[in-house]
């Protein structure tokens, strides 16, 4: 049962025009998902199943989806597998609560984010706009030369705005990052040469567990690390979590 009192009546969302396509099985849930999510001048298509989701995009593609994991047929994991192949276009994954596998494959898979169900409306909305936000093109921003002093925080080959809240390449441009993942890089660079816990980094995530955090730091070691398979940026200090070395002093 999903959680409904007490929403605004407008959303705000980032911009109107934006099209939300809801894929679960359950006609109650689906048909309250695409009625909530239909404001501010948003179109919703409600799909109940992957060939439902195809003949949609078919018709013309998403700015995001919300899917849900177990429903008939192809399974919203493989589904989300598929679509991530294809594109980049953003997913929310909907997920049972004791559904611990599904969360972490559909982290490992790239999945933007997820909620577990029952979940609160309100919370939907701000994963939603959280997503939006990070989905949305962005012009580059100043390179580390050209900002002041602590800004910016180098990750291997790329480097960390705090300000703007953004992970950028050599050239300003904008590299693709949940908002976990900025929690997470953004607490390893106020901590440098400094081991943290497992414990202390899913203070950060309420996700399923010590295995999301691997999870996530290997897909940061993806974004950040010259060499993903030898990481020399973030460490793995063995049996005690993790430490970060500013690239000035690697070996």
């Amino acid at each position: 049962m999903l959680q409904t009192a007490g929403f605004a009546k407008s959303m705000f969302w980032p911009r109107p025009g934006l099209r939300f396509i809801v894929v679960d099985d359950e006609p109650e849930i689906r048909h309250m998902l695409c009625e909530y999510l239909g404001r501010d001048e948003v179109t919703v298509d409600c799909c109940a199943n992957a060939a439902e989701l195809d003949a949609a995009l078919d018709a013309g593609p998403a700015d995001l989806i919300v899917l849900d994991v177990l429903i008939p047929g192809e399974d919203g994991i493989s589904i989300a597998r598929r679509l991530r192949a294809a594109g980049s276009v953003p997913i929310i994954m909907l997920t049972a609560l004791d559904d611990v596998v599904d969360r972490l494959v559909g982290l490992e898979i790239g999945a933007d984010d997820y909620l577990t169900k029952p979940f609160d409306l309100r919370e939907l909305a701000a994963r939603v706009r959280a997503v939006l936000r990070r989905a949305t093109p962005a012009p580059p921003v100043p390179s580390p030369s050209s900002a002041s002093p602590g800004e910016h925080v180098g990750f291997g080959r790329v480097w960390l705005d705090l300000q703007n809240r953004c992970l950028a390449d050599g050239s300003g441009a904008r590299i693709a990052i949940t908002a976990t993942e900025f929690a997470l890089l953004e607490l390893f660079a106020r901590n440098p040469n400094t081991v943290l816990s497992r414990s202390r980094l899913l203070d950060l995530d309420d996700g399923a567990g010590e295995r999301c955090i691997d999870i996530r730091i290997a897909r940061l070691r993806k974004k950040t690390e010259v060499d993903p398979a030898k990481p020399r940026v973030i460490r793995t200090v063995r049996n005690a979590g993790y430490i970060y070395v500013p690239p000035r002093n690697l070996a």
